[in-house]
């Protein structure tokens, strides 16, 4: 034990005196020495400074992340860590140690994560006063998020940039401190909010720091820069245990309880409370095999139940509250007949609760321990004394939410409540908000046909927001019916989107077309969007589709009925998609290449381009396209990011990832795979590594390759999932390119190429080309150019352009083969597409070499090497390395 700490000392820990001589309350892991302490208010005052057990280098992290910003650098730091494990003693920590910054809270609550902008309200409640100061855009988008105005559903970048603004404009007059705690619980809205300005934030002078239970890569926060907290070092445990447990202890019970605790501090402090000696002479005091959340709770669930009957009432009043108001509570305490103060008065001795600007638990787990462990009928009795306490007028959606639980049975007039504040909420882009109001909504209704319209409802709310298995649900309580023929459709319809967005499989194709043929003669519209949604799912399907492969869904849609006019970017893709197909690239690709153009524009609809914006990408790569094709995929990603839409963010990213793998941006391309993996296993999607496998294909990595195709190749044969398999071939054969095994290369490109339906032609042929001309098969590589030459004179982009002059250049000699080397480095050079122009400057490398021009060969080898080391193309790299060497010349490593 640190000399400083004498025995029987009685410390504070943020101003709550702790029951046990040396126990240390509130923060985990904290203990106090001479100096300074910190209230929770930041004021100063002399006596004893917070020191944080095992925690210096993240005090060191802190206090000079709080330095730069004192020097007008904004930072971001998210915390990592397991409950208890001290995120909030760290937070709290920052607080007590800039006096000199102003400091704005906002805590996540797991029962308000349906509510949009609840945190963020939190966060900026303060601030409001200088909202008119923001620009016009901002000031309404953040007045209508937040009920201060009326209006249209708020753009969220506009939010974003709202909040960036009003914290840019407090921090003009003195450093901000942003501390957002228990972020795994923040509304999707406000979450999204944040984390648009975490990435923003430059020389503003704001520090923003979050603590989160969400692994690294998970959640909203994933990409910031972020600190993992493990448990404390053993000394540390033992140190902090003898402050609980003063006295002697066995050996033996104190290394169980230190393992047991996995140095957690929470739970080294709570799961030996009130454990007698006796108990623990024969082991420790808590039995049953639960994880840490649940013991330390049921630890805290011992200390409640002594309390009196009218303490743990109000106790569970300020659970079922999540917004801490402690007018709120009294006014609903007031209405059960709670005495309030004298009710809360043992708890706040006993340390669980303090009531003062706000009304706070202990721990977040003492919140779920009292909630959890109370009988149904009392959390419905809480949940009517909150509705009866909230102002209908102010605050009409979190009135309906308390009185959908605090109904027993069915009732229409709190049903169809929920379903305005579902209107509410997805009008502000909470999907997740409007899903979670709309099930409920449906479950409290009686007449069956209104109950099986609200279950449609839910289920698509559902989808939208990536709950795919709720939504098969909801869709099952649907179907019970009764439902009308448009009904029935849209049942069809919602089947097919999960399946696609799950699986990408061949299950996916026949339920669209089903669904398309059955809103042909009600809504014309609907038909043709349901009918590129078949086609694109057919093309995911490719090869191993069944009842709805790629011609007969495009000839489907074909014969389906003209659209309405005015013609619209969708509909221009479905005829461009469908013709390409059926009549071939020449004279599919015009049509294609206004649909692309059109997406472009900006009277595209934000419904329009969160449904259809990755098959216009697709689109892009198909007629040469990249520039569109990259900033289509970053507009989705953003607008998936904004609303929460899990069902189509991870195609989404995958696609980005996809673009910036061609500009050489490696670093960023890893970033977006591995929160494309997190998603995709959050929501139960089942999309393969498409980006992942290019990435380790260029990177020359073939362990990696060969382990992600033997991981996904059965999954994606079981799924139908052809597209899957083109991606496998073309990453096999880019990677055997690179490494110069090019037999290897060929095989796998000419698998490929056997399926143009799966319009990976872009991709394969270039590749099957350099492989068969390094192979000496030239019949092979002249017939996958006359294929290549037919897409790059239709599109007639500089990629295009520039791939096909290369690939021709390798089958061409003397003079005509510089010429178009020189050619295609020229086009490739004015775009981005970095990868394609270092194969090209080795290529030519190459040819010069073999026509024994060591020195020209040099210049464009020792260029191609620089770009592919620059941005970790090993494989190509080393392949470049060889034919210097062969040159004469000596290359680093």
């Amino acid at each position: 034990m640190p000399a400083s700490l004498r025995r029987g000392e009685r410390v504070r820990v943020c101003g709550i005196p702790s029951r046990h001589p040396g126990v240390l309350a509130r923060n985990p892991g904290v203990i106090q020495g001479p100096g300074r302490f910190y209230d929770d208010d930041g004021s100063r005052r002399e006596g004893r400074r917070v020191m944080l057990l095992s925690r210096r280098m993240e005090c060191g992290v802190f206090d000079g992340l709080l330095a730069d910003v004192r020097a007008g650098r904004s930072r971001v730091l998210v915390l990592r860590g397991e409950p208890g494990i001290g995120k909030t003693a760290l937070l709290g920590y920052a607080a007590g140690t800039a006096p000199d910054f102003l400091v704005a809270r906002a805590e996540g609550v797991e029962s308000e994560m349906e509510l949009p902008f609840a945190a963020l309200h939190q966060l900026c409640g303060r601030m409001l006063s200088r909202l008119g100061r923001l620009p016009g855009p901002q000031r309404d988008a953040l007045g209508v998020a937040f009920g201060l105005r009326s209006g249209s559903a708020p753009d969220h970048f506009f939010v974003g940039l709202a909040v960036l603004s009003l914290l840019s404009d407090v921090a003009a007059d003195r450093p901000l401190l942003c501390l957002i705690d228990d972020a795994q619980w923040l509304d999707q809205a406000s979450a999204q909010a944040l984390a648009f300005v975490a990435r923003r934030l430059d020389a503003e002078s704001v520090a923003m720091l979050f603590g989160t239970r969400d692994p690294a890569g998970a959640g909203g926060l994933a990409g910031l820069p972020g600190l993992a907290l493990g448990g404390l070092a053993d000394a540390d445990a033992r140190t902090l245990l003898a402050s609980v447990l003063p006295g002697r202890l066995d050996e033996q019970v104190r290394d169980r309880i230190i393992a047991e605790s996995g140095g957690n501090p929470l739970a080294l402090l709570e799961l030996p409370y009130g454990v007698t000696a006796a108990e623990l002479a024969g082991g420790f005091g808590v039995a049953g095999p639960l994880p840490l959340a649940g013991r330390i709770e049921q630890n805290f669930l011992w200390r409640i139940t002594p309390l009196p009957q009218v303490t743990q009432r109000l106790l569970l009043l300020a659970a079922a509250e999540p917004v801490g108001d402690p007018a709120l509570l009294w006014r609903a305490a007031g209405g059960l007949g709670i005495s309030a103060e004298d009710a809360a008065a043992p708890a706040e001795a006993d340390g669980l609760l303090t009531v003062g600007a706000r009304v706070t638990f202990r721990h977040p787990l003492v919140r779920s321990a009292v909630y959890q462990a109370a009988p149904a009928g009392d959390r419905r009795r809480a949940h009517r004394a909150i509705a009866e306490a909230t102002d209908p007028g102010t605050d009409p959606d979190r009135r309906a939410w308390h009185r959908a639980q605090a109904a027993a049975g069915p009732d229409e007039d709190v049903a169809a409540e929920l379903e305005r504040s579902a209107g509410r909420a997805q009008a502000r882009g909470g999907l997740a908000a409007a899903a979670a109001f709309m099930e409920r909504s449906a479950a409290l209704t009686l007449e069956p046909a209104r109950r099986a319209e609200r279950a449609l409802a839910a289920a698509q709310a559902k989808y939208q927001a990536g709950a795919f298995d709720a939504a098969l649900g909801l869709l099952a309580a649907a179907e019970v019916g009764p439902l009308e023929e448009f009904q029935s459709a849209q049942v069809d319809l919602l089947r097919g989107q999960i399946a696609f967005a799950s699986s990408r499989g061949s299950d996916a194709p026949p339920l669209l077309l089903k669904a398309a043929r059955q809103f042909e003669p009600l809504d014309v519209r609907l038909a043709r969007e349901t009918y590129l949604e078949a086609l694109s799912a057919a093309l995911f399907a490719g090869r191993l589709a069944v009842g709805g492969g790629v011609r007969e869904v495009a000839a489907a849609a074909r014969a389906a009925p003209p659209p309405p006019r005015p013609v619209r970017a969708p509909d221009l893709l479905l005829d461009g998609l469908a013709v390409l197909i059926t009549d071939g690239y020449p004279a599919g690709a015009p049509l294609l290449k206004r649909a692309v153009s059109a997406f472009r524009g900006e009277d595209i609809s934000m419904r329009e381009q969160m449904r259809w914006l990755w098959v216009a990408c697709h689109a892009a790569i198909v007629v040469w396209d990249y520039e569109t094709w990259h900033v289509l995929a970053a507009r989705q990603v953003q607008l998936a990011r904004d609303v929460g839409a899990l069902a189509v963010l991870p195609m989404a990213l995958t696609s980005l990832a996809a673009a910036l793998a061609w500009t050489g941006d490696f670093a960023a391309v890893a970033a977006l795979i591995a929160e494309a993996a997190t998603l995709t296993e959050a929501t139960g999607s089942q999309l393969p590594p498409y980006s992942a496998l290019a990435l380790a294909a260029w990177q020359g990595r073939e362990a990696e390759v060969r382990g992600l195709i033997e991981a996904n190749v059965n999954g994606v044969m079981r799924r139908g999932e052809g597209m899957g398999l083109a991606n496998m071939q073309w990453a096999t054969a880019s990677l055997y390119n690179g490494l110069g095994r090019y037999e290897v290369a060929l095989a796998a490109a000419q698998q490929a190429a056997e399926h143009p339906q799966e319009l990976w032609s872009t991709l394969v042929l270039p590749e099957l080309i350099e492989a068969a001309a390094r192979s000496g098969k030239t019949a092979s590589a002249a017939d996958a150019l006359q294929r290549l030459s037919e897409t790059t004179r239709a599109s007639g982009t500089d990629w295009a352009l520039g791939t096909e002059a290369c690939s021709r250049a390798l089958l061409s000699d003397g003079q005509a083969a510089e010429s178009l080397y020189r050619e295609a480095i020229s086009r490739l050079g004015r775009t981005r597409l970095r990868v394609a122009l270092a194969r090209t400057h080795l290529l030519y490398g190459e040819w010069l070499r073999r026509e024994n021009r060591r020195v020209d060969a040099r210049e464009q080898l020792r260029a191609a090497h620089q770009m592919f080391a620059a941005m970790g193309a090993g494989g190509f790299a080393e392949r470049a390395a060889r034919e210097l060497s062969a040159t004469g010349e000596r290359v680093r490593k």
